[in-house]
């Protein structure tokens, strides 16, 4: 039985025009409208969402085959964070303990005995914690910032906590409902990388300046594998610019551990702008060259395969020399392409400006790569 629509409800009648309502149900703060669209579904979608969303609405779109009843869900948007966002800090509390712990155990080279006596010593890296923390905080934040301003609910970063060699896989933020149009998609999904590559370019900046660290004699002595982080072109760049080396003569003299949390900047940029999926780069693509992001991002796993190939094939390098890696990474976007980035409802084409940004982001994100971005050399 259709039930009454209150006069503050949803603009029930601009989906009368398109969507014969055969009964209304609540479930919480959704309201299910069942009956049969008059219309394809994306063409439903794009016509009653105006309305909907002047009026504050969500709305969503399910039109089954032919004799199926076709559902229409509307529910509020979201205004914000409601309540306090305890998933979120719990996450950012524990990834700021792993960070501190493998800061201080693998890059500030405190003994595990020290730490295991006294805790609180792994507070010494915290310079680590915050460069680290920072770029991939500040690139999710771009994200919830941008997401916010144009009205998409999005939710506040959630950090992994994770071991060697950073302490963190990252960080994500949750999409949710619909996404309006094209412009949207690329601006949400552009500011991330570009937000994040001016914290990491700070970072790096710091990092270089700061004095360099003394590695202990015992840590050469008892070492057997060393694992290089080979400098991507963005770091070697800054270094030029400020006349400071990133490898000393002496084995036991490094660059300042934050500089790592550049170096880190760095390689999930270059990862977060495949363009494939959620990623960032499969939002801006799909923005900017519409349904043809496709046949892009079904390319994208085979030049990964082909990287791992051509560096063990023709350069003679082994799994640890980033063959597993770019492998690894191969896999994750052929999982990762089938479930594509947002539709948006307008598919009106991006103007020349956004396209140009879009070219810069992708040319800085290349200044970010390497072919052989870590190498685990034996002792």
């Amino acid at each position: 039985m259709e039930q009454s629509e209150s006069a503050d409800g949803p603009p029930v009648e601009a989906l009368r025009a398109v969507f014969d309502v055969h009964e209304v149900r609540s479930d919480g703060r959704r309201r299910i409208y069942y009956g049969e669209s008059l219309v394809p579904e994306q063409m439903l979608v794009r016509e009653i969402w105006p309305a909907f969303r002047e009026a504050g609405y969500d709305v969503q779109a399910q039109v089954g085959d032919l004799g199926q009843t076709d559902v229409v869900i509307v529910e509020p948007a979201s205004q914000g964070v409601e309540g306090v966002p305890w998933k979120n800090i719990a996450l950012f509390a524990l990834t700021v303990l792993s960070t501190l712990f493998v800061g201080a155990y693998a890059w500030y080279y405190i003994p595990l005995s020290d730490i295991t006596a006294n805790p609180l010593v792994i507070l010494r890296a915290w310079p680590f914690t915050a460069a680290v923390l920072g770029v991939l905080s500040v690139h999710e934040l771009g994200h919830y910032a941008v997401g916010r301003y144009h009205g998409v609910n999005v939710s506040l970063p959630y950090l992994i906590p994770f071991i060697f060699p950073f302490g963190t896989l990252g960080a994500i933020i949750r999409m949710r409902g619909q996404m309006p149009d094209r412009k949207t998609l690329f601006d949400i999904g552009v500011a991330g990388p570009l937000a994040g590559l001016v914290a990491t370019i700070i970072v790096t900046v710091i990092g270089l300046s700061l004095e360099p660290m003394t590695v202990p004699s015992r840590v050469l002595v008892g070492s057997s594998d060393t694992i290089v982080f080979n400098n991507p072109p963005l770091l070697d760049a800054i270094a030029t610019v400020l006349g400071r080396p990133t490898e000393y003569a002496d084995p036991r003299t490094v660059v300042h551990p934050v500089v790592i949390g550049g170096w880190v900047g760095m390689f999930f940029t270059v990862l977060n702008l495949l363009p494939v999926g959620q990623l960032d780069g499969g939002h801006m693509v799909r923005a900017m060259l519409g349904e043809r992001q496709e046949s892009l991002a079904a390319a994208v796993p085979l030049v990964l395969f082909g990287i791992a190939g051509y560096l063990h094939y023709v350069r003679g390098l082994g799994l640890n020399e980033s063959v597993g890696l770019w492998f690894f990474w191969g896999l994750m976007a052929t999982f990762i392409a089938y479930n594509g980035p947002a539709k948006p409802i307008d598919e009106t084409p991006l103007g020349p400006a956004r396209m140009a940004v879009g070219l810069f982001t992708f040319a800085l994100g290349a200044a970010c790569f390497l072919l052989v971005p870590v190498q685990v050399i034996p002792g």
